[in-house]
């Protein structure tokens, strides 16, 4: 046994899933990784694997709320000799969506912080609740053991109020909280910092554009490892096209909506967070199926295709002016890691600004980060596979045991 707790178990609370990570800070390697999904139902899954072994084990049955599914989890951990009581355990790191301005950092979690998370609820009304759900089990299941919120706002609270506020009266905005907060904080924060490791600098010598492309998609400009401005605003559905959400849109569409349209605000809500965006152009949210669709010569998918490059490119052209000089661009998450051409349609026509992909890297694929850029290329272009759960333990760990500190986390 190692001479202090070095292991952090990271927890996700969802609605209606909990997503776990136990990781090993010495060398920031899985100890176990797993997933419950469908809390609530009869058909509830939880699939726990060991990456060392390999080893995975899946069961289905009734798991009724996410007390029952923690000690699940507890259970499955404690078959591998990694249980909840175990002195190895160093702390307990929860990924809590919105911490307003309140919360700029890693945070130790205690009555006031859990107080001042259930204040934000108005403004993130899906997100906040479960995650509070997912805490105060943890807290109960080991009340004496370190819990820390890792919020998915706080790497963007360095904003300057001229990218924060939106120009509407500031006395209202701060009465009803509403400012841009963004999110997708950990992971624009860890992809901002292995760039810069990737092009042998320290964060602070570098400016970078961070796409997070994923289901939900946002993008950031980091200068000097600082975040000077977000795509997501209040919430989530600013923006970039997204998988079902809109992004950007005419705030007079929703007045529009509803007076001409008859549709009330539920609906309108549903509309643009969940049947907008790709799927709301062409049926579908997967970008796989959309570029299968577009080789077969489908029309809406093109379109589709090219609404959500053309948002990109104008966020990547901002951004530009934004930083000044741009360092790099760093496509991450599931499409941007993924999806060759969305990254080579997205740099198409910069060439003015420094920006190209070479095809032979770009169609590559790889695990690791690497670039896609030219070698003579002013700006570098990079794929860098996004770790959050990495961030969250990182942060997590630094604050409870290495003095706030944080810590490479881009050992592997």
């Amino acid at each position: 046994m190692s001479a202090s707790p070095t292991r952090v178990l990271v927890l996700n609370s969802g609605s209606s899933s909990v997503k776990y990570q136990l990781l090993d800070m010495r060398d920031s390697s899985r100890l176990a990784v797993g997933l419950v999904e469908r809390i609530g139902e009869q058909t509830s899954r939880l699939r726990h694997t060991c990456p060392d072994s390999g080893d995975t084990r899946e069961a289905v049955a009734p798991i009724a709320d996410h007390e029952a599914a923690l000690k699940a989890v507890a259970e499955e951990l404690t078959r591998d000799g990694f249980g909840l009581d175990s002195p190895e355990l160093a702390a307990i790191g929860h990924r809590v969506v919105h911490g307003g301005m309140f919360f700029t950092e890693p945070t130790v979690i205690d009555d006031a912080v859990l107080a001042e998370i259930e204040r934000l609820i108005p403004v993130a009304p899906l997100h906040n609740p479960a995650n509070l759900t997912g805490i105060r089990t943890a807290r109960a299941l080991r009340p004496d053991l370190p819990q820390v919120a890792v919020f998915d706002t706080a790497f963007h609270t360095t904003m300057p109020e001229s990218a924060a506020r939106y120009a509407i009266d500031p006395n209202l905005a701060d009465r009803y909280r509403i400012r841009r907060y963004g999110f997708h904080g950990t992971s624009h924060a860890y992809v901002s910092r292995a760039t810069a490791r990737l092009l042998g600098k320290t964060p602070e010598e570098v400016n970078v554009i961070v796409l997070h492309l994923g289901n939900g998609a946002s993008a950031s400009a980091v200068r000097g490892g600082r975040c000077v401005d977000t795509s997501m605003g209040l919430t989530p559905l600013e923006g970039l096209v997204m998988g079902t959400r809109s992004g950007d849109l005419d705030p007079a569409v929703i007045f529009h909506l509803a007076r001409v349209g008859g549709m009330s605000m539920d609906e309108i809500d549903t509309l643009l967070n969940k049947r907008s965006g790709l799927f709301g152009l062409c049926g579908d949210n997967d970008m796989r199926e959309i570029r299968r669709r577009i080789d077969e010569g489908d029309a809406a998918a093109q379109l589709a295709f090219d609404i959500y490059i053309h948002r990109l490119k104008k966020y990547i052209g901002a951004y530009c002016a934004v930083l000044g000089r741009v360092d790099a661009v760093a496509f991450t998450a599931g499409v941007g890691e993924n999806a060759a051409p969305v990254r080579e349609a997205a740099m198409a026509g910069l060439e003015g600004l420094g920006l190209a992909v070479d095809p032979e890297l770009n169609g590559t694929r790889a695990d690791e980060p690497r670039l896609i850029s030219p070698a003579a290329a002013r700006v570098a272009v990079a794929v860098v596979p996004t770790d959050e759960e990495l961030e969250i333990a990182t942060q997590t760990y630094a604050l409870v045991h290495a003095g706030g500190h944080l810590v490479d986390a881009g050992r592997k």
